[in-house]
């Protein structure tokens, strides 16, 4: 598609993108080469492992500054991460179904916007490893590996499928496109059709967890995972589910996609608070007292972007609108704008309320998709999920 330029001359959208770059900037300095995932209290990045399912998104984030401006800082700290990354096939890891999230901002724009081949190898090694994981009994990609604790909620989980992958069936659908082999293609579309079938419901509400049986592939239940239960409406799982949906259209062009992420889009528009974020779960007894997520805020304000550009004109502006809604109420009430010591973008995000996990923190997924959204309001076009 042409790039859409229809905000690149408004200056309120110009002037907070000088604020993004600065903020972007100071992080390079504070984070010096660590694999953030969350914030502590006084507002610092931890250092994760490489294999951790988050590696990719700060590097991600590096890339879009880079496609964006052209300044040469920004792809001289994002050039090795694709690098780093690859050293975990070669080790003891637990790399498992998010290499989509790992590869696709490191390996797959590096190759995109340069022509890197290496880097074009190890995105499609990610792909085949992604592959491997099809259950073809179930038509499910497994989410988890094993886990060595039998006191682990979640130790059996061999037939195990997440909403999560949604989000990296792009890796499948840019390996099939590369090398033209339908394989990784028709896994992917496969998969999808089982988050269709079993994940959304009538609603568009998702659940968060599908557990079926390994052998037989036969669907047992729905598991509330990070939701507040079984039958609840995890915001960040509803917003993987549209934006995921909406980028398997875009490959796809197959309607049942497009219909699967509006009905989705539609019940996340209907169901944020007053100020445009949502509750980590739209369906908790107490919404009162019940912190929100601002990272599920920036992901979906990115998923609707999408779909405005998959729609029909007359259907389009209703979803650009909410996506800028959600963007505003993210810069104005939420953004790290006015503390340099506090090294995240977004305040605010909740990673895992059950367990009681990373909440009112900055998680830097949540803020990759906020850069990646407003890169999109400044015309970018290198879509990399």
């Amino acid at each position: 598609m042409l790039m859409d330029t229809r905000y690149k001359h408004d200056p309120s959208v110009k002037d907070q993108w000088n604020l993004i770059t600065e903020k972007v900037d100071r992080m390079v300095l504070q984070l010096n080469g660590k694999s953030p995932h969350k914030t502590s209290a006084d507002g610092i990045y931890d250092n994760m492992q490489d294999d951790w399912w988050t590696s990719g998104f700060w590097p991600g984030i590096l890339w879009i500054m880079y496609d964006m401006t052209g300044k040469k800082h920004y792809m001289q700290e994002a050039s090795l991460w694709d690098e780093r990354l690859e050293q975990c096939w070669v080790r003891e890891s637990n790399l498992h179904h998010d290499v989509g999230f790992q590869f696709l901002p490191t390996a797959v724009i590096k190759h995109t916007i340069t022509g890197d081949l290496d880097a074009r190898r190890r995105g499609l090694q990610a792909a085949v490893f992604l592959a491997g994981r099809f259950n073809l009994v179930g038509n499910f990609i497994r989410a988890w590996n094993p886990l060595k604790s039998k006191d682990a909620w979640n130790y059996n989980n061999v037939g195990w499928a997440i909403i999560d992958s949604m989000m990296n069936l792009s890796l499948l659908f840019w390996a099939s496109a590369e090398i033209g082999d339908p394989r990784f293609s028709h896994i992917a579309k496969a998969h999808a059709d089982t988050v269709l079938k079993y994940f959304i419901r009538e609603d568009g509400s998702v659940c968060h967890i599908g557990s079926f049986n390994p052998e037989s592939g036969a669907f047992i239940e729905s598991i509330g995972g990070q939701g507040y239960g079984p039958n609840s409406a995890w915001s960040r799982g509803i917003a993987w589910a549209l934006y995921g949906m909406a980028n398997t259209y875009r490959y796809t062009l197959e309607e049942r996609y497009l219909q699967g992420a509006k009905r989705v889009a539609d019940f996340f528009i209907a169901s944020i608070e007053q100020d445009g974020i949502p509750l980590w779960d739209f369906r908790v007894e107490n919404r009162e007292n019940e912190p929100r997520d601002t990272s599920a805020a920036s992901c979906a304000a990115s998923g609707l972007l999408e779909i405005a550009r998959l729609v029909p004109m007359e259907e389009s502006m209703q979803y650009e609108l909410a996506a800028k809604r959600i963007i505003n109420a993210l810069t104005v009430n939420y953004g790290n704008w006015n503390n340099p010591q506090h090294q995240g973008i977004l305040r605010d995000g909740t990673g895992n309320k059950p367990a009681g996990q990373n909440i009112n923190v900055s998680l830097i997924y949540g803020d990759y998709f906020y850069v990646e959204a407003f890169a999109k309001l400044m015309g970018w076009e290198h879509r990399i999920f």
